[in-house]
């Protein structure tokens, strides 16, 4: 494997231990601010140096050598924090009065202390009697693309790509994003909405982390790819299941249980930070 590391210039001290740590046999600077370990491995000792490389803004990644974009068939996002800044179902509680309430069950769930599933029952029903409406204010006010995004969309749609977005979240969001931005598929939890008013309860079985990386296998078997042919970008515990079925799992900004699993991790760079990876 090959280790590359971007986002600023490597400290001399710290690329010797990197490369001690990693068993890399030879360093070679790409410029600007890239530097690829060939011949490395991630170890025990390399992630207990996640905390030097992370307080020098670098970003990090493990990827096959000479990798190209265009050896990927399939690049799936997760939603909420990952392809847009937000997180969809904490901005409708604020519209309820509730965003702090949800907005901490958001995060113990997205750090793996709370099953996904109770976590979305716990929160849709602070949601319960919300004029549906909001959800339209939600996507035209607050609704923002993660940096990056679409430039990282266009690169991959251009290397003829399948897209996807596999999503925990609400159909009303996923539905007008793949239109919008031209995804082949996308998956999420549709709202139950009564008289013009949110339930509290969605319709069907709940899309959580078994759902997601079902999808995700039911996708890359009906276009006939390989494992190592699919990109998986996420951000939290939800994702991790579906992360684990991808040649390249990419923990975007995400929670340290997630980066651990990852096998790249762009802390500061946008989402086209993954485009300094490919030759």
């Amino acid at each position: 494997m090959n280790l590359v590391i971007h986002g600023g210039a490597l400290p001399t001290f710290l690329l010797d231990r990197i490369v001690a740590a990693t068993g890399a046999t030879a360093v070679t600077p790409r410029p600007p601010q890239v530097s690829c370990l060939q011949g490395a491995q991630r170890t025990p000792e390399f992630d207990a140096l996640l905390p030097l490389i992370e307080a020098e803004k670098l970003d990090w990644a493990f990827v096959r050598p000479a990798v190209k974009l265009s050896d990927f068939g399939l690049i799936a996002f997760d939603m909420d924090s990952t392809l847009i800044t937000i997180e969809c179902i904490d901005e409708l509680a604020d519209f309820a009065g509730r965003k702090h309430e949800v907005s901490a069950i958001t995060e113990a769930a997205m750090r793996g202390e709370l099953d996904y599933r109770e976590s979305l029952r716990q929160r849709l029903a602070l949601l319960a009697g919300l004029d549906a409406r909001v959800l339209a204010r939600v996507f035209e006010a607050r609704l923002r693309l993660s940096p990056g995004a679409r430039e990282l969309l266009a690169a991959a749609q251009a290397a003829g790509l399948r897209t996807a977005i596999l999503s925990g979240g609400f159909t009303y969001f996923t539905e007008r994003l793949r239109i919008e931005l031209g995804f082949d598929f996308a998956t999420s939890n549709e709202l139950e909405i009564s008289g013009g008013k949110l339930t509290g309860a969605v319709v069907g079985e709940i899309v959580d982390a078994q759902a997601k990386a079902r999808h995700l296998v039911r996708l890359r078997n009906s276009l006939g790819l390989k494992k190592e042919q699919i990109i998986v970008i996420g951000d939290g515990a939800n994702d991790l299941l579906m992360m684990a079925e991808a040649g390249l799992s990419v923990a975007f900004r995400a929670k340290p249980a997630t980066r651990a699993q990852a096998s790249v991790a762009l802390n500061f760079a946008g989402l086209d930070g993954l485009l300094k990876l490919f030759s």
